[in-house]
C-alpha cells in the first residue's frame, strides 16, 4: 500500500472551554473514498474546517507526503491541493459552467496591454473536465442558474479539479438530491477516485456511504471511536458505532 497522502495525527481543536476534537488520527489516501460519519456535533465538521485552512488545530500535526504543513487560511490549503465542496456549493448562477470553473483564475491574453479572457481555451478545458467526469453536461457555456442540482455538484468539482485539487473533501453531496440525481454524484465520487484523487466524503445517508467508500471513520463526541474498511463491516454495525451501542464505543467512552 502506497504512503498516504495526507497524514493528521493527535488533532485537537478547543474553542475556549469547550474541546470539539480531541486526539484524532487519521490517515487520507489517494484513489480512495473514505467516509467520515457521526452524528450533528461528532466532530466531524470542524476536523474538515482544519483540512480546509477555515480553522487552526490546538494541537497535532498535519502532514502532506510525509511534510509538515500548517494552513492560516483556506488559500494555503488550497495551494497545498486540498479542495472542499461545501454543501452551499458556492456557484454563481448567473455565470455559465465555464465562468463559474475558471472564477478567479481566469485564462487571459494580452493585446497592445489590453487584457482578453481566452474564451475558447476555458471553454474546451471545462469540456475535457465534464467529459472526463461523464457528467452529461453538453454546454459549458450554459448558465448554472439552469442546472439540476447533480449537474451542479459536477460542476463544483470540475472547479476543484482545475485547481489541481489531490484531496477532494465533499459535504454531503447527495443531501436534498432526487434518486436519480443521487446516483450521478456518486458515480462522480467514484470517478474522482479513479483519476487518482483523495476523496473524504461527509454524508448521513448509511446507503450511499456503502456504495462509494472504500474505509469508513467513525467519529462521536469529538473522537474518532472507529475505523473500518467496507468489506470487514455492515451498515448495522455501522449505525451502532454513530450511536454508541456498540460494545467498543461504549469501552472507549469508558476511559
Amino acid at each position: 500500500m502506497s504512503a498516504p497522502f495526507l497524514v493528521a495525527k493527535g488533532i485537537a481543536k478547543r474553542f475556549g472551554a469547550l474541546t470539539a476534537l480531541s486526539g484524532v488520527d487519521l490517515d487520507i489516501r489517494s484513489g480512495e473514498v473514505l467516509a467520515l460519519l457521526g452524528d450533528n456535533g461528532a466532530g466531524k465538521s470542524t476536523f474538515i474546517k482544519i483540512l480546509a485552512g477555515a480553522h487552526p488545530q490546538t494541537e497535532g500535526e498535519l502532514k502532506i507526503e510525509g511534510r509538515p504543513v500548517a494552513f492560516s487560511s483556506p488559500k494555503d490549503a488550497a495551494a497545498a491541493g486540498i479542495a472542499t465542496i461545501f454543501q452551499e456549493l458556492a456557484l454563481s448562477e448567473n455565470l455559465s459552467i465555464a465562468e463559474n470553473v475558471f472564477l478567479g483564475r481566469e485564462l487571459k491574453r494580452s493585446v497592445l496591454g489590453v487584457p482578453f479572457l481566452k474564451r475558447k481555451e476555458m471553454r474546451d478545458r471545462v469540456d475535457a473536465l465534464l467529459t472526463e467526469l461523464d457528467a452529461h453536461i453538453s454546454d459549458p457555456e450554459a448558465p448554472v442558474g439552469s442546472l439540476s442540482g447533480g449537474q451542479r455538484q459536477a460542476v463544483a468539482i470540475c472547479r476543484a479539479l482545475n485547481l489541481n485539487a489531490r484531496l477532494v473533501i465533499m459535504d454531503e453531496p447527495t443531501a436534498a438530491l432526487a434518486v436519480a440525481e443521487t446516483r450521478k454524484v456518486l458515480s462522480l465520487t467514484r470517478r474522482l477516485a479513479a483519476r487518482g484523487c483523495a476523496v473524504v466524503l461527509i454524508s448521513h445517508n448509511i446507503a450511499d456511504v456503502f456504495e462509494v467508500a472504500d474505509r469508513m471513520v467513525v467519529f462521536r463526541r469529538g473522537r474518532k471511536v472507529a475505523e473500518r474498511v467496507k468489506s470487514a463491516t455492515n451498515p448495522e454495525e455501522i449505525v451502532s458505532l454513530i450511536t454508541g451501542a456498540h460494545p467498543d464505543v461504549r469501552a472507549l467512552e469508558k476511559t
